[in-house]
């Protein structure tokens, strides 16, 4: 059965994934097009658009090299001389001057002038002395979503146009009348009503905000700090796809992770991660809810369990869209670029999609109530709080601690590395006495 073209359809990061690893596999460009159901055109264009430039090593290189250097028996141009120069000229560093046959050295591979345009697979990359080019899909897709956002914004209309449109609409407003009530009216307007309440709200037109007093009545909605600006991240990563992904792949591993805040002016964060499987929650203190900390989290778990365990562990995971999990791509993709998780966002005020993680919030919430500050935890002290908590038995697990389940389906590298230990049954306190003497001692010391 023969792969359908898809035609007018753009480029996800899986998709330059399997660009990358086809190049790095040298595989032709047709093989890759027919593995995407491309033309293999567009992977052409994709390559040398999106391909990153590697200037070559100059280590130990003559400032001033020519093409000619191996052949080149030329002595004396120096000439007059008192004393005859014995030492060729290619061997000295003015030779360029006075030579009429120096030709500057081209560091550019010829090869890369053609299909497939980068180094990815070439087997004498290593040694080679020459410009580089190479393609990488996690820098790929980045510049291409800063592409297809600056190439939408904007006006997308000339002045020719915008003058026409001007003296329809604005003399019109001014009249009292609606964008609607002119766009259904003179059926000449090309663009929609959003567009035209685009135009107004920029300045674009000779008529403002102030002159639709509809729109002034309305209160702009309130964004949070913790919002992400850039919807573009959610494309192939939305809770629809996530369903899609997991009706495919039911038996994945899921992750939930989230973070939980302390008092007003409190800076440390708790990042928590929730393994579905096990119903086993770990807990990470940040130094702030900054997307760069998270980050630095995920790099330091994946360093300590390796990209095969940390990639196994945190096949999928699914978030809310908080500001600190704005940067998919670099949670993703490992210290080396690999691909190590997948993440996956829930919908819009819909915390209900990942359960599990802010139902087990609760159990953080009796040893720190709301209003208790983090910056005085340390990730010992979180480490304590979680093994009491993993060492509660859950009646969905027929009795068993997630503790105990986990150690049959998680690494131990993992439990090792959040230092989880089983608490007897008498001993687990999940009240704020579990760390009040400490806390306290803390700070009077």
């Amino acid at each position: 059965m023969k792969n359908t073209i898809k035609y007018q359809k753009h480029m996800n990061q899986d998709d330059r994934v399997v660009i990358e690893k086809g190049l790095d596999q040298s595989k032709s460009l047709k093989s890759i097009a027919l593995e995407l159901g491309k033309d293999p055109t567009t992977i052409s264009k994709e390559i040398k658009k999106h391909r990153s430039f590697q200037e070559h090593n100059k280590f130990n290189d003559k400032p001033f090299r020519c093409m000619n250097y191996t052949s080149c028996t030329r002595k004396n141009l120096c000439e007059p001389h008192p004393v005859s120069c014995k030492k060729q000229c290619r061997n000295c560093p003015h030779c360029h001057v006075k030579c009429p046959d120096y030709i500057p050295f081209d560091y550019n591979c010829p090869l890369t002038d053609k299909a497939p345009y980068v180094c990815n697979g070439c087997p004498k990359k290593s040694g080679c002395r020459l410009n580089k080019y190479y393609y990488r899909a996690t820098r790929a897709h980045r510049e291409y979503k800063t592409i297809l956002v600056e190439s939408r914004a904007g006006i997308n209309i000339s002045e020719d146009e915008l003058k026409a449109l001007d003296d329809i609409v604005s003399p019109l407003v001014k009249q009292g009348q609606s964008l609607y009530t002119i766009i259904t009216n003179h059926p000449e307007i090309t663009q929609c009503e959003k567009t035209l309440y685009n135009y107004v709200g920029s300045g674009a037109l000779s008529v403002g905000n102030l002159d639709l007093p509809k729109k002034v009545k309305y209160k702009v909605r309130q964004v949070h700090d913790t919002e992400i600006d850039d919807t573009g991240i959610f494309e192939n990563r939305t809770y629809k796809d996530f369903q899609s992904y997991i009706l495919e792949y039911p038996d994945t591993s899921i992750v939930e992770m989230d973070t939980v805040v302390g008092c007003s002016g409190s800076h440390k964060v708790l990042l928590t991660l929730h393994f579905d499987c096990c119903s086993l929650m770990l807990a990470c203190l940040l130094d702030s809810k900054e997307s760069k900390y998270v980050e630095k989290r995920f790099d330091k778990i994946e360093k300590n369990l390796s990209t095969f365990i940390f990639a196994k562990t945190f096949l999928l995971i699914i978030t809310d869209r908080g500001g600190e999990f704005k940067h998919p791509d670099k949670l993703e993709c490992g210290i080396d670029n690999y691909i190590r998780t997948s993440i996956y966002y829930c919908d819009p005020m819909c915390s209900w999609q990942k359960p599990h993680c802010e139902k087990n919030h609760e159990y953080i919430r009796k040893i720190c109530p709301k209003g208790t500050s983090f910056d005085n935890l340390t990730q010992f002290d979180v480490n304590l709080i979680m093994s009491h908590i993993n060492s509660t038995p859950r009646e969905s697990l027929g009795g068993l601690t997630p503790l105990k389940l986990a150690k049959m389906m998680l690494p131990d590298e993992l439990l090792k590395m959040f230092n989880q230990r089983e608490i007897k049954p008498d001993e687990v306190i999940l009240t704020s006495k579990l760390l009040e003497d400490k806390i306290s001692h803390r700070k009077n010391k």
